[in-house]
Formats: C-alpha cells, sequence, structure tokens
C-alpha cells in the first residue's frame, strides 16, 4: 500500500539522508544521486511505486531478498529493510534490480520514519514548484543580517541554501562553500549532527549556538528551526563576521523563523490569499475580521493593539522609496513577530501597521526597539501607538488612533507615543483640520491682520500667537521672541487696533489663538 504523494517534486538520496542523518538510515547498495519523489509502505499488490523510497515492513531473511526485487520491479528508486544478518544477497538483488538500499536499525518504529522522510519531501517541496517568494527571502535575510549583525543563510529542510544576505564581512569555509554550492557541504554537515546541533533545531523553537572552532575554519553561529507546527521546514543560520553579534540578535532570529515559515508555507498552498492582502483588508475594514482569523488561525475575540510606523525622510527618487518601505516592513515584521507569534504586519501608502494581540505598557517598548533597529539599520522612523480595542473586528479604531499620534508626532521630536501621549495635541488637531475644512466658521479679521504683515512687513501675528501661547505672561513671550517686553506691548496694542480683539474675552482670546494657529500651519 502505497502512503506517498504523487504529486511531490523529487529530492535526491542524498539530500534526504543527510536530512533524517546518516545514523539513522545506513546506504547498502546503488547510488545517493536517485531521485526520490515519496515515500511509501511496500505492498506487493499496490501496484507501481514510481520513484518512491519504500519501506519494507516485516521483510525478513529471504522474503527481504523478494521485497527489494519486487520494489525495484515496482519501480521504486529506494528500499528501506531492518536486517541484522549478512547483507550480500539483499545487496546483489538490489544491484541486479538497479534499485538504492537502505537498512535502518531494528528499533526504529516504521511510522516514526514514514512521518520523518515524509516531513523532509513535504518541506523540499515547498520550494520545488514555485520561486515566486524567493525575492522575499532574500529580503529577509538582508534584513536579519542587519539585525544580528552577521551573515545569514537560510536553508530548507534538505539543506539546500534558499536565500543568502549580502556580506562585506569575514566569511569562514562553511558559508563560502554553502553559497558557492547552494547546499551544505557534507563534512560539515555531519559535524554539526555529531555536536547534536541539528537535533536541537527539530525538536525545538530556541535558539542554538555553536561555538567558533577556530581548528576546522568554523566561526561562532547563531541557528534557529523553521517550523511549522512539529514539522521542521529549514533552517536560518547566522554566522558571526568581524563584530560580535548585536544584542538582540536572538530575538531578531526568533521573529525571522517565524516569518520564513509563512512564507515557505504560502508556496504550498498558492490559492491561498497572501497574507498581505489580508492584513491591509483588515486594516482598511475591507475584509472582515472573521476571514482574516479564520486563514491565519487567529482568535478574532481576543484583544489587539495597532502600532504605525513611518520613515521620517520622505525620499524623492521611488525606487529608493520603495526600496526604504521594504526595509522598515522587514524590521517591523521581524520584531514584531518575534515579540507575538500571531502578530499581523501590512503596509497601507507609506506606512507600515503591526497588529499586536496585547496591550499594555510593554508596547512601547517594543516599538522602541523596533524605532531603535530602522536606526541602527540607517533609517530615522517614528512610531504611533492606538489604544487596546477589545477584538478584532475594532482593529480599524485603533488603526485610526496610531494614525492620528503618528499625524501629531511629525510636529514634535519624539520617537514613540501612545494615544495618550498626544491627547491633547491630538485633539488640537482635529480642532485645527475641522477649521481649515469650514472657512466660514473662522474670523475675518484674522485674514486681515495675516494680510496687513505681509503688506507692511511687521510681525503682528506672531507676536500676538508668543503671547496666547505664553498664557498672557508679556515677559515670557517677549523671551521666546527675543525682544524687549515694551516692544512685545506696542505689537499687542497694534494687533488689538487692526483686528478689532478683545483681549480681556477669554472666548474671543481662544477662537483667536485657533485660528492664529491654523495660520502658523
Amino acid at each position: 500500500m502505497t502512503l506517498s504523494d504523487r504529486t511531490t517534486p523529487s529530492l535526491p538520496l542524498r539530500q534526504l539522508l543527510l536530512a533524517v542523518g546518516e545514523p539513522l538510515l545506513q546506504p547498502v547498495a546503488g547510488g545517493l544521486d536517485v531521485p526520490v519523489r515519496g515515500v511509501g509502505i511496500f505492498d506487493d499488490d499496490a501496484g507501481g511505486f514510481p520513484g518512491e523510497l519504500v519501506l519494507l515492513v516485516g521483510a525478513r531473511g529471504r522474503n527481504a531478498v523478494r521485497s527489494v526485487r519486487a520494489a525495484a520491479r515496482a519501480g521504486a528508486a529506494a528500499a528501506v529493510v531492518k536486517h541484522d544478518g549478512p547483507l550480500d544477497e539483499l545487496r546483489a538483488a538490489a544491484e541486479e534490480g538497479g534499485i538504492a538500499l537502505l537498512t535502518v536499525g531494528s528499533r526504529m518504529r516504521w511510522d516514526q520514519l514514514q512521518t520523518l522522510l515524509r516531513e523532509v519531501l513535504e518541506a523540499a517541496s515547498l520550494t520545488a514548484d514555485s520561486t515566486s517568494d524567493s525575492g522575499d527571502l532574500f529580503s529577509l535575510a538582508q534584513t536579519v543580517a542587519v539585525l544580528t549583525a552577521g551573515s545569514v543563510t537560510i536553508e530548507d529542510a534538505g539543506h539546500r541554501v534558499l536565500a543568502y544576505s549580502r556580506s562585506d564581512d569575514e566569511i569562514d569555509e562553511l558559508r563560502r562553500l554553502s553559497i558557492l554550492g547552494w547546499e551544505g557541504p557534507e563534512q560539515y554537515l555531519a559535524l554539526l549532527r555529531e555536536w547534536g546541533v541539528y537535533q536541537r533545531l527539530r525538536s525545538s523553537e530556541e535558539v542554538v549556538r555553536v561555538d567558533e572552532r577556530p581548528e576546522l575554519g568554523i566561526r561562532r553561529r547563531l541557528a534557529v528551526g523553521i517550523r511549522a507546527g512539529t514539522q521542521h521546514l529549514g533552517t536560518i543560520w547566522v554566522q558571526e563576521g568581524a563584530q560580535p553579534f548585536a544584542e538582540r540578535a536572538e530575538s531578531a532570529l526568533l521573529g525571522a523563523a517565524r516569518l520564513a515559515a509563512v512564507q515557505l508555507l504560502r508556496r504550498r498552498s498558492p490559492s491561498v490569499r497572501p497574507r498581505e492582502d489580508l492584513v491591509e483588508g483588515l486594516l482598511d475594514g475591507r475584509i472582515s475580521a472573521d476571514l482574516v482569523a479564520g486563514q491565519l488561525g487567529l482568535d478574532p475575540s481576543a484583544p489587539v493593539t495597532v502600532l504605525a510606523f513611518t520613515a521620517r525622510e520622505v525620499e524623492r527618487d521611488r525606487s529608493e522609496h520603495e526600496l526604504h518601505q521594504l526595509e522598515l516592513s522587514n524590521v517591523v515584521s521581524v520584531h514584531a513577530t518575534s515579540y507575538r507569534r500571531g502578530a499581523l504586519v501590512g503596509t497601507v501608502g507609506s506606512r507600515v501597521y503591526a497588529v499586536l494581540p496585547e496591550a499594555g505598557p510593554s508596547l512601547s517598548t517594543v516599538a522602541g526597539h523596533i524605532v531603535g533597529a530602522l536606526a541602527r539599520a540607517g533609517m530615522r522612523a517614528q512610531a504611533g501607538i492606538g489604544s487596546a480595542v477589545p477584538a478584532l473586528g475594532d482593529v480599524v479604531r485603533s488603526r485610526a488612533e496610531a494614525d492620528r499620534v503618528l499625524d501629531a508626532m511629525a510636529r514634535t521630536g519624539r520617537d514613540v507615543a501612545t494615544i495618550s501621549d498626544l491627547r491633547a495635541e491630538i485633539l488640537l488637531d482635529e480642532t485645527l483640520s475641522l477649521l481649515a475644512a469650514n472657512p466660514e466658521l473662522r474670523d475675518p479679521a484674522v485674514s486681515a491682520l495675516v494680510a496687513h504683515d505681509a503688506e507692511h512687513g511687521t510681525e503682528l501675528v506672531t507676536s500676538l500667537l508668543a503671547y496666547l501661547d505664553a498664557l498672557g505672561d508679556v515677559r515670557a513671550a517677549a523671551t521666546v521672541l527675543h525682544i524687549h517686553p515694551n516692544t512685545l506691548r506696542h505689537r499687542l496694542r497694534r494687533a488689538t487696533e487692526v483686528g478689532g480683539l478683545h483681549l480681556d474675552d477669554p472666548r474671543e482670546r481662544l477662537a483667536w489663538h485657533l485660528q492664529l494657529l491654523l495660520t502658523a500651519r
């Protein structure tokens, strides 16, 4: 009975062995470059097994020899058998049938071996049919290199190199051979397996440290497994260069592994709506929260908070702008995902948004780390944090608040702010926007005062605004303007004459203050 996936692309047997570990499967006969396209449990009545690796379950002694020959006639690429005795007859049968033969220890359960082999083949299939996301992986590798201060390589479960970062730093022989050959060199992979590195990468989500081995020409490394549930999809490696790893390198690496898993899984289901489209539609209110939660495996009833990021500089060159947008999105994605697995990141216009399933003061720290990482990458940015909302369906409200915070921050020197930090600024901004949109609400006398300054070269508007900002304190306003208090008093008398302002009326002072602030925008 075959249990293989007939649509699974092939993987060379050599790569399959490297991925599962040579101590587990021992080659007995046949070449290791034969392509394997599936895993099956051999059954004489199942028909053909073209290109598959078949498990000869229950085959012993003479039965094993007959099963090897039958598997070869069925078109199998390789066969695995449990056999503790002499291998001469089995080897001869395999060579005669043109099939590769491997043995596995008697304590290994067949179902466990089948699951492991299928996982490796399925992970390899994520990159076999489509290269549409290779650019995303290379971009991710470059972002991780900046955040970790190392040289990055992304591999699939068969140790094939999918992407790597550009680097002018010193690289060791392992990285050089991996990039040149697009796969990890066998002698180095065997050492990493001997040191237990691969077992740790497969069994957990932890970041693994690999010590420097000067005698082998291997520099210090960080590594993390790319996982989807319990399935191992690949590995991200970071080699240390002339400088030590960045302070938060491990956190960045964990977030990058979660992003890489999403990109690899996306290739398996190209018909699924792209994650970016879902997030952007959620932020815009075009796509329902239930649809997004269903496709991305989220809890739609959990509270969320939106963080908005934007670059301070505006590039004139379109290609430079798009490059900076991509860098901004990548850095936000890596850090947000390392903070919370369920984080969503999307771009709308020139702003990048992170939807985080948690509220609290720690979000300011997260935003600060992201802005700091962008600064180290050469990009000055600001982050605005909206209020927490009770469910994913209310995310548009939190995003609107985050946008208002960023709008208000544009007139401040702050890097990170919450809606609470700038509530007064935001209220003022909204009020001025209302005045700007409704000119009939404004006092024509303000326009007359502005026109008087333009015609006579006076500074009545600036002087009056400074006086109102100082709450009527003439000396404080004069200090700001760098003039004598008597000079300011003269200007104020002249301003009231030209505009007809009554400074003793608090409501009139407030109305003029708002309108003068509008002229100063």
